[in-house]
C-alpha cells in the first residue's frame, strides 16, 4: 500500500505516556530554563543513551529525564509539542497517560503537573482540533500504599481525568497488587485500564480482567500464547492499545517482521496502534503505521481496519466514535 496514505488516516491514540515524549531538545531547554545540570553534554548523547536492553534499562533514563519537569509551564510545553505531533500525523484524538508519583516523589504538586496537561490540551482542541482525555496511571514498582495515596490526590481533580492506568515495571508486578486501588478509583467514577501481557505472562491479562475490571488492555501482546484468552478477548471486543516499535525496541518482538499485530487483528482482535513513548522509542504515530507497510506488508485494509479500532476503542461520545471509524474505513471520506 502507499505509506503516504497512512498519515492521511484520521486516527485516535490511547497508549501514550507524556512523559515519554520529552525530546532531547526539549529536554536541555527545559533543564537551562530551571538551573538543572544534565549528565550529558549534548542531544546527541541523550540520542546515544537511548539504547535499551529491557523495560527496566528504559525506565531508568526515562525517570531520570522527568526530572526537568518542575513547572506547570513545562507540562504544558511537553504536551504541547506532542500535540503538534498529532496534528501531523492525523492524530484527532489522544487519550493521554501521565505518571504523577513520577512526579510527586521529587516534591512536584499533583496541581502543577496537571494543571499544565490538562492546559496543553484545552488549546489543542481550539487551536489544533485535537479532542482528548487525560488518564492518571499508578507506577506499579511502587507500594499499594503508594497509589493509593496517589488516588486520594486526584479526587478532588476527578472530574479532569476520564480513567486510571496501571503502567512501569510490569514483571513480578502483578495486577492483583493494585486490586483495592482499583475497586476504589472505579467507585469514584475512574474507567478502569492496566498494562498486561507486555513482559508479563497472559495470567497478568486475566488478573487485569478478573481483579481490576479493566475495559482496556494496554500492549496485551502476550495474549496469543493462550488461546482460550484470545477467545475471551475477540468475543469482547476487548481493546489492545498495542505499540509495535515499543515492543520492539524493549525487545519484546526481536525485530517488527516478528511482531503479532496484523496476526492478532486477522484473528478478529480489537488491537489498536499507538507510540508509546515515541521520544524514546524512534517514532510517533505514522511511524508506527509505516514500520507494518514496511516490514508487515501491511495492507490498506488493514491499516483502515486498525485506524477504526482505535475509534472504536476510545472513550470518545459514541456519536463521535461511529463518525470517526466512518472516515477511518473509507466510508466517510478518509
Amino acid at each position: 500500500m502507499d505509506v503516504k496514505m497512512n498519515g492521511n488516516l484520521p486516527k485516535a491514540e490511547l497508549h501514550l505516556h507524556i512523559e515519554g515524549t520529552l525530546e532531547p531538545e526539549l529536554m536541555f531547554a527545559l533543564a537551562e530554563r530551571n538551573g538543572i545540570k544534565l549528565p550529558y553534554k549534548d542531544t546527541e548523547a541523550i540520542r546515544a543513551a537511548y539504547q535499551f536492553t529491557n523495560l527496566q534499562s528504559f525506565l531508568d533514563i526515562y525517570y531520570a529525564g522527568a526530572g526537568v519537569l518542575q513547572t506547570s509551564r513545562d507540562f504544558y510545553d511537553l504536551t504541547w509539542a506532542y500535540l503538534e505531533r498529532c496534528k501531523a500525523d492525523n492524530v484527532v484524538h489522544t487519550e493521554i497517560f501521565f505518571d504523577p508519583q513520577t512526579h510527586t516523589e521529587r516534591g512536584i504538586d499533583f496541581e502543577t503537573v496537571l494543571e499544565g496537561i490538562d492546559g496543553a490540551l484545552s488549546d489543542a482542541k481550539e487551536k489544533l482540533g485535537i479532542t482528548s482525555h487525560i488518564i492518571m496511571s499508578f507506577l506499579r514498582h511502587l507500594s499499594e500504599e503508594s497509589a493509593m495515596e496517589t488516588l486520594e490526590m486526584a479526587l478532588p481533580y476527578k472530574d479532569r481525568m476520564i480513567g486510571v492506568g496501571l503502567d512501569s515495571s510490569e514483571a513480578g508486578f502483578p495486577p492483583e497488587m493494585f486490586e483495592r486501588v482499583f475497586a476504589k478509583a472505579r467507585k469514584a467514577g475512574f474507567i478502569p485500564m492496566a498494562h498486561a501481557g507486555e513482559e508479563g505472562p497472559p495470567e497478568y491479562i486475566h488478573q487485569a480482567l478478573e481483579l481490576l475490571k479493566v475495559v482496556r488492555i494496554d500492549h496485551g501482546v502476550r495474549a496469543i500464547e493462550d488461546p482460550k484468552l484470545m477467545e475471551r478477548l475477540i468475543a469482547e471486543r476487548m481493546p489492545l492499545t498495542v505499540c509495535p516499535l515499543s515492543n520492539v525496541k524493549l525487545k519484546v518482538f526481536e525485530t517488527l517482521a516478528d511482531h503479532n499485530i496484523l496476526d492478532m487483528l486477522d484473528q478478529g482482535a480489537c488491537v489498536t496502534v499507538n507510540s508509546d513513548d515515541p521520544a524514546y522509542f524512534g517514532g510517533y504515530m505514522n511511524a508506527n503505521f509505516e514500520g507494518l507497510v514496511n516490514e508487515l506488508g501491511m495492507t490498506e485494509t488493514q491499516a483502515r481496519r486498525l485506524a477504526a479500532n482505535s475509534f472504536e476503542a476510545s472513550f470518545l461520545p459514541e456519536a463521535e466514535k461511529k463518525a470517526w471509524m466512518a472516515k477511518a474505513l473509507g466510508n466517510g471520506g478518509a
